[in-house]
């Protein structure tokens, strides 16, 4: 919890009390569930809160601002996000019912307002969002063609409606075919730890 602390040090006290219990809550359901490998159940806050959090330092959602969050898993990145931004609606989707499961269980448990989840495949979501996030589910051109119908025309924020997506590694091929504006954000930059010497966020406009 204190890396938590020490990139975000102005939480409320509301969403100090959600991040401490996320460590508890998903060591609960790891051990019913699994979402997070069980060797890296002890590393929950710097390789997934914090990792999640990452988007956070690319975008500052504006209040009534709508996301997707693709492949959700057990609610990353989309449930650290949403106790960061209250007043941002996020929906999490992921094709696996038993971690949809996981993710609105601890959604409820800390009482987040402000997260809707659905069990179904992407194509299937034909709402409109702001923007979709994604945690490395599938190569960018494949999320592009996916979630392109879901990206909404209307703008509110700082940046253009898109996709934004947590990634590692070397990407320079996978993005090199999006044709789209792309920036590529290294999240070394803003986090010391060695976990994040090669985390990017990716970052894709989409042009209605």
């Amino acid at each position: 919890m204190d890396i938590i602390l020490k990139y975000f040090p102005d939480l409320t006290d509301t969403q100090k009390e959600q991040f401490a219990a996320l460590y508890d809550l998903y060591t609960d359901w790891n051990s019913k569930i699994n979402v997070i490998s069980r060797k890296d159940i002890t590393n929950l806050y710097e390789h997934h809160v914090l990792h999640s959090l990452g988007i956070a330092k690319v975008i500052q959602f504006k209040p009534g601002t709508s996301v997707m969050d693709l492949g959700t898993g057990g609610g990353f990145p989309s449930i650290p996000l949403a106790i960061l931004f209250p007043d941002t609606k996020f929906h999490l989707v992921d094709s696996i019912g038993k971690k949809v499961r996981v993710a609105t269980e601890i959604a409820n448990a800390i009482g987040l307002k402000n997260v809707t989840t659905r069990h179904c495949r992407a194509e299937e979501e034909k709402q409109l969002f702001d923007f979709v996030v994604s945690r490395a589910v599938m190569p960018l051109t494949d999320l592009l063609k996916i979630i392109r119908k879901n990206i909404s025309s209307e703008q509110h924020n700082a940046l253009p409606n898109g996709l934004i997506c947590l990634k590692g590694g070397e990407l320079d091929r996978e993005v090199m075919p999006v044709k789209h504006q792309t920036i590529v954000t290294d999240l070394k930059d803003f986090f010391s730890e060695e976990f994040f010497e090669t985390k990017k966020v990716v970052y894709v406009t989409i042009n209605k």
